[in-house]
């Protein structure tokens, strides 16, 4: 199997300016999150990039696997007092959700979500960028961010080739945009 690497070159200006005639198209506004409020293309570039910067420090994973099954983790529940018990749960979940494990496009996108560079209006915002970008480059009106980073032979500098498109995408076509493309 051949793989081909998707490059920042990929996502060119013409890639980037179909993605927004299909924003135009939508049936629903783009830039406005689940909270009703519009955001900024400034807002949703940092949120990318901040994903971008993410995936950078912990790695990226494809797709989600857990270590461990939990089953081979914990000891027989019947013998184990509550609050041993508890103590085990709390532990396997801060072990599942290690801060520096790699992650997924999706994951790093939410992790965003908690820190200063992004809420839940940015992440929803993020993803339609990101598919609305994968639309223009594939050509397909199904396709989305996610399943397209989850593919076989996806690689982390095509995740990162994508978020950056994103960021330049926002940035040159999001409300506040200086850029004579704003929409």
């Amino acid at each position: 199997m051949t793989t081909t690497t998707i490059t920042a070159a990929v996502f060119t200006d013409e890639v980037l300016a179909r993605a927004a005639e299909l924003a135009r198209d939508s049936y629903r506004p783009v830039w406005t999150g689940g909270s009703g409020e519009e955001s900024t293309g400034e807002a949703v570039a940092r949120h990318l990039e901040a994903a971008s910067i993410l995936l950078e420090a912990d790695g990226w994973a494809r797709t989600y696997r857990s270590p461990t099954p939990v089953s081979t983790v914990l000891p027989a529940i019947e013998t184990m007092s509550t609050e041993a018990m508890v103590r085990e749960v709390l532990i396997a979940v801060r072990d599942e959700i290690s801060a520096t494990a790699p992650r997924t496009l999706s994951a790093a996108l939410d992790h965003v979500t908690h820190g200063e560079e992004g809420d839940g209006d940015t992440r929803s915002v993020a993803s339609e960028v990101l598919t609305l970008l994968i639309r223009a480059l594939t050509g397909h009106d199904q396709a989305a961010a996610t399943p397209w980073a989850e593919r076989l032979h996806r690689t982390h500098q095509d995740v990162t080739a994508l978020l950056t498109a994103g960021a330049r995408y926002a940035r040159a076509y999001g409300p506040g945009a200086q850029s004579p493309h704003a929409a």
